[in-house]
């Protein structure tokens, strides 16, 4: 499955942002594959997930927020679906920092449809920081949440605390 992201730095000249995902710092792009459709002739929702994982993946790789000395788990998921999605199409994916805990993240997702040109799905997740071993809570450092708000910020988005 061949993916990209669009950030900032290597954006298409020609892209442009849907004003439904103009408040989500990191676009995930997502072509839709002929194996992810269902018995239905539409993506199964449990692809959307595996959608959101990556696309998340995305936005704390564009974050620089992997390390060796702490991992991410997580801790809930959800998706609403609004609207089928079939083969051929591509999903814009939104991924933004809904609320910024001490130890977690909530990041919130939007699925935008090229071929409808809507919003198909939305989601939310939860993230817990752990050190390397998962024995313990790590909290972000003022750094990583300055890093954090300013990537944000670039799209005029604050996350709540």
């Amino acid at each position: 499955m061949t993916t990209h992201s669009l950030n900032p730095n290597n954006l298409n000249p020609n892209f442009e942002k849907p004003e439904a995902l103009s408040k989500f710092a990191s676009i995930y792009v997502q072509p839709i594959i002929w194996n992810d459709m269902d018995a239905f002739n539409h993506v199964n929702n449990v692809v959307y997930y595996r959608y959101a994982e990556s696309a998340r993946i995305n936005y704390l790789n564009e974050l620089g927020a992997f390390t060796d000395e702490v991992t991410t788990v997580l801790a809930q998921s959800s998706c609403t679906y609004l609207k089928p999605v079939v083969f051929p199409d591509t999903l814009l994916i939104g991924v933004r920092t809904k609320k910024l805990g001490n130890t977690s993240i909530v990041m919130e997702y939007c699925y935008y449809s090229q071929v409808q040109q809507s919003v198909v799905a939305t989601g939310d997740s939860v993230l817990v920081r752990l050190n390397k071993d998962a024995s313990a809570k790590v909290a972000w450092t003022e750094v990583e949440r300055d890093n954090i708000l300013a990537f944000e910020k670039g799209v005029g988005h604050t996350p709540d605390f």
